[in-house]
């Protein structure tokens, strides 16, 4: 015998014993959950959903006469029509109240299909799953012909949706991109290869992405609700990294075609190598990359302000750095290109103001660090 309190559990995602049978979950007991399947099957002969709490019964007959665990108990949760998180939310409190009545350390499953295997998660969350069973419910072959199948499968393809959109929305599309295709094809027959092709890559472009979000498992209204929150959330910060990526482009864009212009006034002549060109389009550059680089921390010092950010102490010592920065750039290109020494007055009056820059900056960090000590502390880079 196994040290375990088994549940087997019967699963209606879509609440069909609700609907049809007028059978309210949870369900517990061998005799309660065989009153259940026989109302449903009263109601609806053809609903498998049925067969699956006879087969939980079975299952639970069998491993009480084999005494395979410590105990054992059989239940029934039923869903919601709408499945999806409505349904999920209903099972989850169903599962609950079953647990609190049998407090059950090991649950076996029952369903007819993946579609109630979808709840697995909720499931485990609470009890590990020790097995599961998915019940094929058996035809006569002389009772069932080709079209009572299909016209039986349809119509409980057009009842799922979930289902409906693959079977029945797919083809749809494509069916209905083709036809549009061939309409403009004969408005503009002089255009037919364009019409179809871009026809075409659209079709495929919206199926691969439908596939590629179902494979994935990527929830594009969650992550699209998502992004906008994190948006409405960083506006400040979004804005000015805008705006500073706005002035590094422009500011690159400026320096080559200016590069020549340039080069001239640095070094008095055209650049002969590619490599003096990239130190001259280096050095060009400094000023826009710096100013831009300050405009994105100066978001992020009024984002830190207005959401009490201890981080600010931060953002303010980088922004104060940028001076040291642009005098990095400057002169380290300028020496590499061996238009000044390193003993220039203008070299070393330069140095000392990144030196003065530095200290000014670790000054005011580590003032405002004092100040802010009583701010919400977050993580570098991240909303409160």
């Amino acid at each position: 015998m196994v040290d375990i309190k088994a549940l087997i559990l019967a699963i209606d995602r879509d609440d069909d014993f609700g609907k049809k049978a007028g059978v309210d979950g949870p369900v517990i007991g061998r005799d309660a959950c065989i009153d259940a399947a026989l109302k449903l099957s009263l109601a609806d002969p053809e609903d498998s959903d049925a067969n699956v709490v006879y087969a939980a019964v079975k299952l639970y007959d069998e491993l009480k006469e084999n005494d395979e665990f410590e105990d054992v108990e059989v239940a029934l949760i039923t869903g919601n029509p709408k499945v999806g998180v409505k349904s999920d939310m209903e099972l989850s409190r169903q599962l609950e109240e079953v647990l609190e009545r049998f407090p059950a350390n090991g649950i076996i499953t029952v369903t007819d299909g993946a579609e109630d295997e979808q709840i697995f998660p909720i499931i485990t969350s609470k009890v590990p799953i020790i097995s599961s069973h998915r019940v094929v419910v058996k035809q006569s072959e002389g009772i069932e012909t080709t079209y009572y199948v299909l016209y039986r499968y349809m119509k409980e393809i057009m009842s799922d949706p979930g289902v409906a959109k693959i079977i029945l929305g797919i083809p749809g599309m494509i069916i209905l991109f083709y036809g549009l295709a061939r309409l403009l094809s004969v408005v503009y027959p002089d255009k037919a290869k364009i019409v179809s092709a871009v026809v075409t890559g659209t079709m495929l472009l919206l199926i691969g992405l439908y596939f590629f979000t179902k494979g994935f498992h990527i929830n594009v209204r969650k992550s699209m609700s998502s992004i906008r929150q994190s948006l409405a959330q960083q506006a400040i910060v979004v804005i000015s990294f805008i705006a500073g990526l706005s002035i590094i482009v422009g500011g690159a864009i400026n320096a080559y075609f200016r590069l020549e212009e340039y080069a001239l006034d640095l070094i008095g002549s055209y650049p002969g190598t590619p490599l003096l060109q990239g130190l001259i389009y280096v050095n060009a550059l400094s000023a826009p990359l710096v100013l831009g680089i300050a405009v994105m921390i100066g978001g992020k010092i009024i984002q830190a302000y207005l959401k009490k950010d201890y981080h600010i102490w931060y953002y303010t010592s980088a922004l104060i750095l940028m001076p040291a920065l642009w005098v990095t750039l400057d002169l380290t290109t300028r020496y590499a290109m061996a238009i000044l020494t390193i003993s220039n007055i203008d070299i070393f009056a330069k140095v000392i103001l990144a030196v003065v820059d530095v200290g000014l900056a670790v000054i005011v960090g580590a003032y405002l660090r004092g100040k802010v000590r009583g701010w919400e502390k977050v993580e570098v880079g991240t909303g409160s």
